[in-house]
């Protein structure tokens, strides 16, 4: 096992992400303990586990990789990075956000306030339609029937693994070829999950950010039942896309922050120019004042 201390500039705080796990868990393939967060992982042919826990004495996670892992150890290094978004600088949040009327206060009362982020974007983008028009709680019911049927089997038990992992996510393969009838979805919905995870196994799509998260949404937008909602939540929740804005959320148009009236998309939209290159935090922020009155983690989606 490989171990490797992760720093992060304070405020950060374990119990935002421990929440935002413990409410879209995938036991088997994920599995949380109140000071760690396990699961499985997957890079090319390779397979084995990460585990990750907050550390007391210095403000850093403890990454532990699975010795199956080794040679990615730099590269997972990198990608729990963005995961648990510890490169971010919450000074610098916060002013960005100091002379906006709504968000500067909220902001600042809760500047250890991050972005979470998936490990994988093809297992965030299969949450994201699974999403569309559901509460989070159903979101992961389905997804949760997706890994008992069409996870694979641990291949491998080691002394030093939680017992609690036994399965790796569904590949793209696996779920374009799967038979996914009363899995609990509308035909259009598992159309529209099928056909992604068929671009992505073919290669048609690239789940991929180094050309902007702006080419990203205008590449899903290109499949049917994709709009502009789930393509900006997978860029957001998938990659950690620091302006990626998903401005028809239902979540972020009737947060408190708008009073009871709420804000329409469109103003929303126009809004949230003022907050670029930062939108997704103002996304978080808005969420958690929805998440705090409401007592849920967000609402229905749009429609795509």
């Amino acid at each position: 096992m490989i171990s490797i201390h992760l720093r992060y500039i304070a405020p950060w705080s374990w119990s935002q992400f421990h929440q935002h796990f413990e409410l879209r868990l995938l036991p088997g393939v994920e599995a949380l303990e109140p000071e760690r967060y396990s699961r499985t992982v997957r890079i090319g042919a390779d397979v084995g586990w990460i585990s990750i826990r907050p550390l007391s004495a210095q403000p850093a996670l403890e990454l532990s990789i699975s010795d199956s892992m080794a040679k990615h150890a730099a590269a997972l290094a990198v990608r729990v990075r963005k995961m648990f978004d510890l490169d971010s600088d919450p000074v610098a949040i916060t002013r960005h956000f100091a002379a906006d009327p709504q968000l500067g206060p909220q902001v600042a009362a809760n500047p250890g306030l991050r972005l979470p982020s998936a490990f994988d974007p093809f297992e965030q983008a299969v949450r994201a339609i699974i999403g569309q028009q559901v509460s989070v709680k159903a979101a992961v019911t389905i997804t949760r029937r997706l890994v008992e049927r069409l996870g694979e089997e641990w291949p491998c038990q080691t002394a030093d693994q939680n017992e609690a992992l036994t399965k790796l996510f569904p590949s793209p393969q696996t779920l374009a070829n799967a038979a996914l009838e009363n899995i609990g979805m509308p035909g259009k919905r598992v159309a529209a999950l099928q056909q992604l995870s068929a671009a992505v196994a073919n290669g048609a799509l690239e789940l991929r950010v180094d050309d902007g998260a702006n080419a990203l949404v205008s590449r899903l937008c290109l499949l049917p039942g994709i709009g502009p909602w789930t393509a900006e939540y997978i860029a957001l929740r998938g990659f950690g896309e620091k302006d990626a804005f998903p401005a028809a959320d239902l979540g972020l148009l009737k947060s408190p922050v708008w009073g009871s009236a709420g804000i329409t998309a469109k103003e929303l939209l126009a809004r949230s120019q003022a907050w670029r290159p930062l939108r997704a935090y103002a996304a978080v922020h808005i969420w958690e004042g929805y998440t705090a009155v409401s007592g849920q983690a967000k609402p229905m989606r749009p429609r795509q």
